[in-house]
């Protein structure tokens, strides 16, 4: 199940059908796993404070992931964590890199998601598989390669 809370009221003016877009990332960068996932869609000064609280980084970000604790199984569905977006951050990176903000969303929704799921970019090796398994889900969603400037969209 992939619960949309929009909470900052510039992600649904400026992006169509937003919590739908939201959903089917979420749903194609889980594949055939089965899992809850929140996405908050905010503003840059909540994803500040969280990013000051669990990461010691003062700032904000485009997207944060929270997996979920390793819980016992109640026969429920089982929550892979939280993600959360930043409006301005990332209405300033997808204008910054000549994209839609809608294709933007879809790419960090699905970057979460992945994150949720082990995935993680610390190092180079980790980073490109990662990015592949990116460009994989969203060219099955019908979005450019993010990691390709320019964007004509």
């Amino acid at each position: 199940m992939i619960e949309v809370e929009v909470e900052a009221g510039d992600w649904a003016d400026t992006v169509a059908d937003v919590e739908d877009l939201v959903q089917r990332a979420a749903i194609a960068a889980l594949g055939s796993r089965v899992g809850g996932v929140v996405v908050l869609l905010t503003d840059d000064a909540t994803v500040q404070e969280l990013n000051a609280r669990f990461r010691d980084r003062d700032r904000p970000t485009n997207v944060l992931s929270f997996p979920a604790a390793a819980m016992p199984d109640t026969g429920g569905p089982l929550s892979l964590g939280d993600i959360v977006l930043g409006y301005g951050v990332c209405a300033r990176e997808a204008d910054a890199q000549g994209k839609t903000l809608a294709s933007h969303l879809t790419h960090l929704v699905v970057h979460g998601v992945l994150h949720l799921l082990g995935r993680d970019h610390e190092v180079d090796a980790e980073a490109e598989a990662m990015e592949a398994e990116e460009r994989a889900v969203l060219a099955r969603l019908g979005v450019a390669d993010p990691y390709t400037l320019p964007h004509d969209e």
